[in-house]
Formats: C-alpha cells, sequence, structure tokens
C-alpha cells in the first residue's frame, strides 16, 4: 500500500476530531441538530485552516443515512463515498480553474434536478473569489432563489474580492488561524500514534512556520520525518528550516543587557560565518522579544516544559518593559528595511548597534530603566525631587513624542531633571515692609499660602500689599480684578487672617496695584519653567536622536514642566 501522507491521512471527518475552530463547529452543530439549515454557507480563512474539510464534514452531516445530524456514521454508504470524494450528490469545483461563466452556468444548470442518491445536491465552491464578474452574476439567481435540495458551501481566503451580493446570501463563518500551542499539540498526538520519536522544541518550530495553517504544520512534520530518518528533533528540524539558534539570539540579548557593543558585533560575524539569514534573524529576534514581553507580564502564561523558560524568565527581569517594547520595533524596522542595506550583514549589525546606542543606562533596578540614559520614570520623580529639593532648585520637563517606526506609532514619554547648579532666591518674596509683634515680616505671599482660604483665595493671591503697622493691612488690587472685592471675600479673607493671628485686624482695600501680586508672580514663575521646559526637550539628544534617526515628532502641546 501507497504511503498516505499526514495531511490526508489525518484529515479530520467529523466535527468532534477537527481541531482549532470550536466557535464554528458549536454554531454548525446547533444548526444542524435543530435543523436550521441554511441554502448557502461561506468560510473564510487563511490556507490549511479547515474550509474544505468542514465543508465535507457538513456535506455528510446533510446527506448520512441516519439522517440530518452533527454526528455522522461515517460507515454509510454516502459517508464513505463522501470521505472518498466521490458522492454523486457532492459537486468540488476549484474556483480557480473554472473561473468563466460558461463553467458555472453549465453547473448550476443541473441544480433543477432531484439528487441522485442523496438527500441535498451539495455544492462546493473552493476558492470563490476567483470567479469572473460574469459567474457570479450567473450564480446570484440560484443563490437567491434555490431549489430546497441544493446546498452551497463556499471557501475562500479572501472574501474582499467576494461581491457583497453573494456575501449577504451567505451565512458566513471565519476560521481563525491555529494557534502555536494547539498546532504542538495536535502534532504530539499525531507523532505518538505514528510512534515516531520527536523532541517538542522541534514542534514548537514547526508549528511556529506553519503560521496557523495545520495542514502546513502537517507537511512540514512529513518533511522533518524524512529529513530526520523517522526522527523528529530540534537540531535537524532547525537546519531544514533554515531556523535561527535561539541561543544566538539569547546571547545578542544578553549583551545587549551588559552594554557590551563588541559580543554583539562578535555574535553577528559567527552567525554571517555560518551564513544565517539575517532577515530570518531579525524576524526570530522580534518573535523571542515579544515571548519575554509576555513573561514579563504573566510568567506563568510560559509552558513549564518549554526549554527557554528559565532563559525568558531571566532576560524579563533584567530588560524593562519600555526597552523591550523599543527594541521589538527597531527589529521590525530592520527586518523591513534590511533590502535597503549594502548588505543583510550591515543592516542586522546596524539594527543591533540602533538597539544598544538607545538602550538607557544600566541600573541595579531594572524595572526603573526608561527610553533615555538621563531619563527618570515618572514613579522616580517624586522621591528624587524629595531629596534634592532641600538643596538645589530643579527644572524637570517632561514631553510626549510619536516614533513612526511601525504603526500604529509609537509614543514616547521622555522626562528630563537637571539640578541647578546654586540656590536661587525665591521669586515669590516681595519686599519686606515694617515687621510687627505678631510676628509677620511682611512676606504677604507666604502668609497667603499659610492661610485656609477657601473661595477667598483667590482674592488673596491678585491682592498686593501696600503696608502694615500691626494692626492694619494696606492692600490693593488692579482695575482688572476689583469683581473680586465682594463683602464675602473680603470677610472670609479678614476671618482667616484673624485666626492665624489669634488678634483681630483690619484690612482696606484699594484699586490699582503696580503688578507685583502672588498670581502674576505665579504666572510668570509658570511661564518661566515652560520656556525651559520647551528648551530643555528641544535640546536634548536623545529627542534629537529620535527625530534625526526616526522621523519622530514631538507633541507641542504635551511639553510641560513637572512639579
Amino acid at each position: 500500500m501507497s504511503y498516505q501522507v499526514l495531511a490526508r491521512k489525518w484529515r479530520p471527518k467529523s466535527f468532534d476530531t477537527l481541531v482549532g475552530q470550536e466557535h464554528v463547529v458549536r454554531a454548525l452543530t446547533n444548526a444542524l441538530e435543530q435543523q436550521r439549515l441554511h441554502h448557502a454557507y461561506l468560510f473564510t480563512g487563511t490556507r490549511g485552516v479547515g474550509k474544505t474539510t468542514i465543508a465535507r464534514i457538513m456535506a455528510k452531516s446533510l446527506n448520512c443515512e441516519t439522517g440530518i445530524t452533527a454526528t455522522p456514521c461515517g460507515v454509510c454508504s454516502a459517508c464513505i463515498e463522501i470521505d472518498r470524494g466521490r458522492f454523486v450528490d457532492m459537486l468540488e469545483v476549484d474556483a480557480a480553474s473554472n473561473t468563466q461563466v460558461d463553467a458555472m452556468r453549465d453547473l448550476l444548470d443541473n441544480a433543477q434536478y432531484a439528487p441522485t442518491v442523496g438527500r441535498f445536491k451539495v455544492y462546493i465552491i473552493d476558492e470563490v473569489h476567483m470567479l469572473s464578474k460574469s459567474a457570479f452574476n450567473a450564480m446570484l439567481k440560484t443563490l437567491e432563489e434555490p431549489p430546497a435540495h441544493v446546498k452551497f458551501i463556499l471557501a475562500t481566503t479572501d472574501p474582499q474580492k467576494v461581491p457583497v451580493t453573494v456575501l449577504s446570501r451567505c451565512l458566513q463563518f471565519n476560521l481563525r488561524q491555529m494557534a502555536g500551542t494547539t498546532i504542538t499539540e495536535h502534532l504530539k498526538n499525531i507523532l505518538g500514534q505514528e510512534n515516531i520519536s520527536f523532541e517538542i522544541p522541534a514542534l514548537h518550530l514547526i508549528s511556529r512556520a506553519a503560521q496557523g495553517s495545520m495542514r502546513d504544520a502537517l507537511s512540514l512534520t512529513d518533511q522533518a520525518i524524512a529529513y530526520g530518518n523517522n526522527n523528529v528533533n530540534e537540531a535537524e528540524v532547525r537546519a531544514m528550516l533554515g531556523a535561527i539558534d535561539q541561543s544566538y539570539l539569547f546571547e545578542i540579548l544578553n549583551a545587549l543587557v551588559e552594554q557590551n557593543g563588541g559580543a554583539l558585533l562578535a555574535k553577528a560575524k559567527q552567525m554571517e560565518q555560518r551564513s544565517i539569514s539575517f532577515e530570518a534573524a531579525l524576524s526570530d529576534l522580534a518573535a523571542l522579544l515579544q515571548q519575554i514581553a509576555v513573561a514579563q507580564t504573566i510568567p506563568s502564561s510560559i509552558e513549564a516544559d518549554s526549554p527557554e523558560r528559565l532563559s525568558l524568565l531571566n532576560l524579563a527581569e533584567k530588560i524593562s518593559a519600555e526597552t523591550l517594547q523599543l527594541y521589538y520595533q527597531i527589529a521590525l524596522l530592520g527586518r523591513r528595511d534590511i533590502s535597503l542595506a549594502p548588505d543583510e550583514y550591515a543592516g542586522f549589525t546596524m539594527s543591533l548597534l540602533r538597539m544598544l546606542a538607545f538602550t538607557p543606562n544600566a541600573s541595579n533596578n531594572s524595572k526603573t530603566n526608561n527610553l533615555a540614559a538621563n531619563a527618570i520614570p515618572k514613579q522616580s520623580i517624586s522621591p528624587i525631587a524629595n531629596e534634592i529639593a532641600p538643596k538645589v532648585a530643579q527644572t524637570i520637563s517632561e514631553a510626549i513624542i510619536e516614533v513612526p517606526i511601525n504603526k500604529p506609532e509609537v509614543i514616547v514619554t521622555h522626562t528630563i531633571v537637571e539640578a541647578a547648579k546654586n540656590e536661587t532666591p525665591n521669586p515669590l518674596v516681595s519686599k519686606i515692609v515694617n515687621t510687627s509683634t505678631y510676628a509677620f515680616d511682611g512676606d504677604w505671599f507666604n502668609l497667603v499660602k499659610q492661610l485656609n482660604l477657601g473661595l477667598a483665595r483667590t482674592l488673596a493671591q491678585n491682592s498686593e500689599l501696600i503696608s502694615y503697622d500691626g494692626m492694619h493691612f494696606q492692600l490693593t488690587v488692579s482695575e482688572t480684578q476689583k469683581h473680586l472685592l465682594s463683602a464675602s471675600n473680603q470677610e472670609k479673607l479678614s476671618a482667616a487672617i484673624n485666626q492665624h493671628f489669634g488678634k483681630k485686624v483690619t484690612l482696606q482695600f484699594s484699586i490699582g496695584c503696580s503688578g507685583n501680586t502672588l498670581a502674576q508672580q505665579n504666572a510668570t514663575t509658570k511661564a518661566e519653567l515652560q520656556s525651559n521646559a520647551e528648551t530643555s526637550i528641544l535640546e536634548d539628544s536623545f529627542v534629537q536622536a529620535l527625530i534625526n534617526d526616526f522621523g519622530a515628532q514631538i507633541v507641542p502641546s504635551s511639553i510641560k514642566p513637572v512639579q
């Protein structure tokens, strides 16, 4: 007996053996059990995810001799003939090779006749999007008013090319790409029953290369069995697929963590000597960075039997989340542009050097790293400010920078802390007037800050102290703020001052101040801080590097001093 490839031998023949499309199986099973049958179904999805397999199972469910059922017997003549592709009332057509209107008309001319042996005539049209416009028009009439004994099952990898007039007449099911873990588990089951030895990492490589297609995974497994002489092991599967030895990538990331540029270039040179594809290396590096990000967020999601588990968790501890995202975007950008480089080696090494250039300074706690050597994350600003504040003044600025490395754009929040060399006098202290027996030094601004004023604070902040003799405050407000001189505000301000001094003092207001108010001083200081923040952001070397190397743009409204 001739050898039957795994993709055919292990093709599911019933819904309960179908892998990875539970959402479609559930809907179809319920419809069959309740006899709620539609006349046309459309299955969409990438190659090898089970579109025609489900179509054949549907044909058996509709024509099984036991009746319409979600669990066809598989042993009656109808089921056996459908499995063999020889059932007279199941017409399976490849639209890619029958695109013309004449072929479609010939096919549909027989739809009016009753089935020969089955319960329904089932038309399975694969890659239906390949039909010509005229062929679709010929199909529409039958789709709109089909005979009761006709069922259409359409399949396509490109539903956007199917006319909406056809889509609207079908029940549409989108088949998902298979998860890598689903493919791996299915391969383990098949190889176990085939009595073929295997290594789990080899199956992970095959499932990754299959890119969600179970059929591709089974075809690659067939190839791996032949390549490894009835064994599926990691080393031979890597050689067969041209996959990158993961140890290279782990060593590259460790060199980045250690800021060891020499080790980076040495590893790249070793890869070049082994003729490794650098485009594939960048792709695998991006995949590895994604795994590390997952391990960092949900460590329990890394499979316990994964040989890379410890290495992933170790790097997840060493590399900050922000740095991981930056490395990932650089890897994607490098892979996209590698064809523009002088050669693949140059493109690969430049991507590594770019990662090295933008790696934050090493820190004892990697969680506090940010996107620049001089940057401090938001959660770290307060403790640092509290430590420095008694000694020096600070300028703290922050901005949002959009980096169009890959869509969607990367949003970088960059924060700068600069300590002044010398202490500066408090700009909010006004001229000193006569001191009093009540321990008031004439600093109206400082007094206002200490008072519990409530709604009267606006009046106090817009008032200027002219004189004070121990019992009387002479205050003035500008013409534009005279509306603040309501009786209620004056009473509240007077009460707060009396409570502060523990003795009654009087307030006398006049109109027309020189402009030396707390509100105006605050506005001036705020403007100066904003100007300094904009200057520090625009002149920052990290920001300039993002603009020059990545075409980044600063969001102007996001620049602000952080207090």
